[in-house]
């Protein structure tokens, strides 16, 4: 498995294969974290989950799970935060240096697509994947489905 396709079975390990919010069920939440957004806007839901797409041909992962968020794309892996600047904000750092997706930008979120613009230029349009799922597109010989045993974080 090449670097950046286990980088991938990582990022989307952060997701814990699916989210639930059993754990707030009944304690009166009573302030968005900066992974869910308020009152349509840009980001109108939660980006929390596994997303992928293809950008100039290649594809890109993108897992968010709370305020810990990773990428994989064009064979870097790319990890950071979730803040909060008004709107959902991604800030990254890359293993190997690059700088192509590190401060990124929520520009739509409906829940199941999501934009995101980065400040070096490039654009992603993302789709929600299944969880425990790999997204579509990527190069062949992955498997279909996650490891099982990846512990949740």
């Amino acid at each position: 498995m090449s670097v950046a396709a286990a980088g991938l079975v990582a990022a989307l390990a952060l997701t814990g294969c699916g989210s639930s919010d059993s754990d707030d069920a009944g304690k009166g939440k009573t302030s968005a974290t900066p992974t869910e957004a308020g009152g349509g806007g840009a980001a109108s839901g939660s980006i929390d989950g596994a997303w992928s797409g293809v950008t100039d041909g290649k594809p890109i992962a993108l897992s968010v799970s709370g305020k810990t968020a990773a990428v994989v794309a064009d064979g870097h892996v790319c990890t950071g935060e979730v803040t909060d600047h008004g709107k959902p904000m991604l800030s990254l750092k890359c293993a190997d240096g690059n700088t192509d997706r590190t401060m990124g930008s929520i520009e739509s979120n409906d829940g199941t697509k999501l934009v995101v613009s980065w400040d070096a230029g490039a654009k992603d349009t993302l789709t929600k994947t299944e969880p425990g799922k790999l997204p579509k597109g990527l190069p062949t010989g992955l498997p279909a489905e996650l490891p099982t045993g990846i512990p949740a974080p």
